[in-house]
């Protein structure tokens, strides 16, 4: 069967628009976040429903043809060649319940997109620092932002999810209904289907006290260590990071610097008394741009940067504080390492929590370098990662701990055991099926009724 008739195939049943190689808009749909991706599928779908979802996952695998999905393509690590992309990005729709808290959320939406519909009703969600970043995608891979210490990762947020499964059904997901799947959802990507659309928990902050300041280099060790001093007391309202830069971001400012990036949900005088002992550690601030802001406007004021490669922390030792320091001061260290407070609610999940992350690790370092600009930090470092953060399909494992990645691979074995949905940080169904195994009949879309794929396991 050819490229063009498998477009043909889907034209037949699919509500949205279908590109081919060689259409005018092939090269623009096949892009990734950043182009670092030079992905060549045999068809890109862009889905208007759920229906076209089911339809592009059945054909792909009447056909024995690659799968995999995109929304903003920041998550997308492996390219789908010669096969069919799925685009989600035209579902996009945002429903907010302000009386439940609630917002019903399409495959494409953004997190910006979320955040400005919550906004007039004091409402927010649990978001990163970049509101281009799919909601979906965020929430699956863990989801750590400004209101995680308080309110969890966004993964803990996730109330319910529709999902189309690797033999073409649409399901629901919750604690209530196909609570295993729900369980392994929050937390392990896009392993275990294709989320059509999810409810998730807004919170009722409107404002919050957020912004960066920057200091002198020369204190940044002795602020640092009184930064891990506290990290045990500061407040679960305060999102914190320390970022040791080696070309500050604040115009007029000598290089490298400190920079404290925090949030603060809740009244702005407590803001600035649980930060008073960092700014004393830390000296004068060199530029100072905390302030009371919407909480719309938080990730813009906060920054970040780049994740090129993440390291998880027990504790931040002196010989680890000054081995980050020097690596942004000498001529091929890194230039830049943020240490980031977890711990809060993000430990504390309650009942039922899904697999995202290592909850009781307390420090996570963002490092922007080479492997040789990171080699002197990995030796303290747990081995764990998160996967939103991890560029390494590789260490997907290290994503979870031993107990939840068995579990994940004996659920993956019974919801997808032909791993259909592997095109990303793969969790690959283990080997020996669980008792109640799945059987697994791949039908045909409506329009090609008669055909029915059986697919063994």
């Amino acid at each position: 069967m050819t490229q063009h008739d498998v477009a043909r195939e889907l034209r037949a049943c699919f509500r949205g628009p279908v590109h081919e190689p060689g259409s005018p808009s092939y090269d623009a749909e096949r892009a990734t976040f950043g182009g670092t991706l030079d992905a060549r599928p045999a068809v890109i779908a862009e889905a208007l429903s759920p229906a076209d979802v089911q339809n592009a996952v059945l054909i792909a695998r009447g056909r024995s043809l690659p799968f995999a999905v995109q929304s903003t393509g920041h998550g997308t690590l492996t390219a789908c060649d010669g096969g069919v992309l799925v685009k989600t990005g035209r579902m996009a729709q945002v429903l907010v319940d302000a009386g439940r808290r609630v917002a019903r959320v399409g495959a494409g939406a953004t997190m910006g997109q979320v955040i400005q519909a919550a906004a007039p009703f004091g409402l927010a969600p649990v978001a990163g620092s970049h509101a281009s970043v799919g909601t979906v995608g965020f929430s699956l891979g863990g989801g750590m932002g400004p209101l995680s210490r308080q309110f969890g990762y966004g993964a803990d947020n996730v109330l319910r999810a529709e999902v189309v499964l690797a033999d073409g059904q649409l399901v629901q997901a919750s604690s209530d209904r196909n609570p295993d799947l729900f369980w392994a959802l929050r937390g392990a990507g896009a392993n275990f289907g294709v989320v059509t659309s999810m409810e998730i928990r807004l919170h009722p902050v409107a404002r919050v006290f957020a912004g960066t300041a920057t200091f002198p280099i020369e204190r940044a060790a002795q602020a640092l260590a009184r930064f891990r001093d506290l990290s045990s007391v500061l407040p679960r309202e305060l999102g914190i990071a320390m970022s040791l830069l080696r070309s500050a971001p604040d115009r007029g400012v000598d290089s490298p610097a400190l920079v404290l990036r925090a949030c603060y949900a809740g009244d702005p005088d407590d803001a600035v008394r649980a930060l008073l002992p960092l700014y004393r550690a830390a000296g004068t601030p060199l530029a100072d741009e905390l302030r009371s802001l919407p909480y719309a406007q938080a990730g813009e004021a906060l920054g970040g940067i780049p994740p090129r490669r993440f390291e998880l922390f027990a504790d931040l030792p002196d010989a680890l504080i000054a081995a980050a320091v020097d690596s942004v001061r000498r001529p091929l260290g890194a230039d830049g390492v943020e240490v980031r407070l977890y711990g809060g609610a993000i430990a504390d999940p309650g009942p039922g929590a899904g697999p995202a992350g290592h909850r009781d690790v307390p420090f996570a370092m963002t490092i922007d370098g080479s492997d040789d600009a990171a080699a002197s930090l990995r030796p303290f470092a747990t081995g764990g990662s998160f996967l939103n953060s991890l560029g390494d399909q590789r260490r997907t494992a290290d994503a979870y701990t031993a107990a939840d990645w068995a579990r994940l691979r004996a659920l993956k074995r019974e919801w997808d055991p032909e791993n259909v949905f592997g095109r990303t940080h793969n969790i690959a169904p283990a080997t020996v099926a669980p008792a109640g195994q799945r059987a697994m009949n791949f039908r045909a879309p409506a329009s090609h009724t008669g055909r029915t794929y059986e697919v063994a396991t």
